[in-house]
């Protein structure tokens, strides 16, 4: 199959001039100088040694030593692909434009390009993907208005709600600050602290906490955003995007191991290639809307990352759907390169007081700019399909200077009256929110952390709960008596059969110890002897 049938190639300036005597295909450092001798390092005589003036060599051998940037903290692992979104014009029965005045929904039919990147959360980038861990569903939307990113995972809610808390629970899911050998001990200790993550831990040791592949979960938006309509009123939003033709899949634990041995990038390839052969995957984005206030009647805070909508109260509508139709050119310069923020939102979708979704607002884009560089946003991938003209300049590796045509070029501030930039007319009625509370810390008063985890497990069907509680078991194994002991707490306050069978699983487990101990002293015992050469 041509890999480079389509043209859209995200190319660099003067791709097409030539020197004499090259062609098209002629290699060449990046300061177009023509490469005669790509084999040999120049040396005093045939054995050496190199001198110092080896200028390919030295502009070859120092760009390998970059190529890599630092790996996301979270997110590492990942793949992407281009696509479009399609608007159906309504949300529902009912047009968008009652809701939201965002352009991108407003016509049937219309649509925006989208470039989608899916990931593990805690692994590293070399790290398998069969792992037990939520699954990233980041898209971006090339809006005729600017970038939307919509930022989210697989699963539809999350460990904590407030974001002073996410440095730690990171921690605690990474490896060992010392060992630097993964391990479900400091995973359970923070979280047997934190009795907000019943609910999620309950969907992560289940099935659901490792899909089968990429293109065969769920995604969603897991904060509450607002959309807001010309008249300035606004509603909380939550986003979901549901597979429309490839269905949901999840493995258990025995078959991700299985195929781990096999292939510990499958679900990067079935990405690729499903594209590769014209089996295109999409989902469909639906939205459950809820009015702008605290909402007293519910037992749980609309607001609160950690908890679900119930679907029959807070029906899921319909809003368009996406389709992934095309891989990257360059996977470095597309999918690690590619930069998303909570904060990046169109005129007509707007923030919700969420305090997991304004903590995470400021904490992506800083980490885009140092992960990157402060241009990030000039990079093909990242850059909005439209014009841009701001006053930032400077800053590593900048590529161009944002400036419109006509702007004076002497002019890198606002306001000014020498032909600057000017700021823009207002679409429609702000959005104004009221506060009038004092400013405190404190927790959510509904913090209802464990009823939604119980309802959940009991609408798993038996086998998800027989697989939920073998994988708890077996993580929980490796835990001190103290963190066992809280975390059968939380699981019995979610549902007494819950904590029962954990409970029970622990006092019977006969699994022999630690696999990953095993696997040590089996390396070991197993390993066929070598005489030194």
């Amino acid at each position: 199959m041509n890999h480079h049938s389509d043209n859209r190639r995200m190319e660099g300036p003067n791709r097409e001039a030539a020197g004499e005597m090259e062609t098209g295909q002629t290699l060449t450092d990046r300061q177009g100088h023509p490469i005669h001798d790509n084999q040999n390092v120049r040396t005093v005589g045939d054995r050496g040694p190199t001198t110092l003036e080896n200028y390919h060599f030295l502009e070859k051998i120092t760009h390998f030593d970059r190529e890599r940037i630092p790996e996301r903290v979270v997110h590492a692992r990942g793949a992407g692909a281009h696509g479009y979104f399609e608007a159906y014009g309504t949300v529902g029965d009912e047009p968008v434009s009652t809701y939201t005045r965002a352009k991108l929904f407003q016509e049937q039919g219309k649509r925006t390009p989208v470039f989608v990147r899916f990931s593990t959360v805690v692994h590293g980038s070399g790290s398998p993907e069969t792992l037990r861990d939520p699954r990233g569903f980041a898209v971006k939307f090339y809006t005729e208005e600017g970038n939307w990113d919509l930022v989210g995972n697989n699963l539809k809610i999350f460990f904590i709600r407030d974001p002073l808390k996410f440095p730690d629970m990171v921690h605690a899911f990474k490896p060992d600050p010392v060992s630097n050998v993964p391990g479900p001990v400091g995973m359970f200790d923070f979280v047997s602290r934190s009795p907000e993550a019943t609910h999620m831990i309950t969907f992560l040791f289940s099935p659901w906490g490792i899909p089968a592949n990429y293109r065969q979960m769920q995604g969603s938006g897991v904060n509450t955003y607002k959309w807001v309509n010309a008249e300035g009123n606004a509603v909380l939003i939550k986003y979901h995007w549901e597979p429309l033709k490839q269905g949901i899949r999840n493995l258990t634990q025995k078959e991700a191991s299985e195929i781990q041995g096999m292939n510990d990038s499958h679900a990067t390839q079935d990405l690729y290639e499903a594209i590769e052969r014209g089996d295109y995957p999409e989902w469909e984005l639906c939205v459950q809307i809820m009015s702008d206030d605290e909402h007293p009647e519910l037992e749980f805070d609309p607001l609160d990352p950690t908890k679900l909508w119930p679907p029959e109260q807070f029906p899921f509508l319909k809003v368009g759907k996406m389709v992934l139709d095309r891989n990257p050119e360059n996977y470095y310069n597309e999918v690690e390169q590619v930069a998303f923020g909570t904060g990046v939102l169109v005129d007509g979708l707007d923030f919700s007081d969420d305090k997991l979704l304004q903590g995470r607002t400021f904490s992506y884009s800083d980490t885009q700019r140092y992960r990157v560089g402060s241009n990030y946003l000039q990079l093909p991938v990242n850059a909005p399909k439209k014009r841009v003209a701001t006053n930032q300049r400077g800053g590593q590796m900048q590529y161009y200077v944002d400036q419109a045509p006509g702007q004076n070029p002497h002019v890198d501030y606002e306001p000014s009256m020498m032909d600057g930039l000017k700021e823009a007319v207002q679409s429609g009625k702000p959005h104004e929110p009221h506060y009038n509370e004092r400013l405190v810390r404190k927790p959510i008063e509904r913090s209802l952390n464990f009823k939604q985890a119980g309802d959940t497990y009991r609408a798993f069907e038996e086998w998800e709960r027989e697989e939920l509680v073998s994988n708890l078991v077996g993580a929980l194994s490796l835990c001190s008596s103290e963190i066992q002991e809280q975390m059968v707490k939380h699981f019995t306050e979610a549902d007494q059969d819950y904590g029962r069978r954990v409970a029970e699983g622990l006092q019977h487990h006969t699994g022999g110890g630690d696999m990953r101990e095993q696997a040590v002293e089996e390396a070991k015992r197993e390993g066929k002897e070598a005489d030194p050469y």
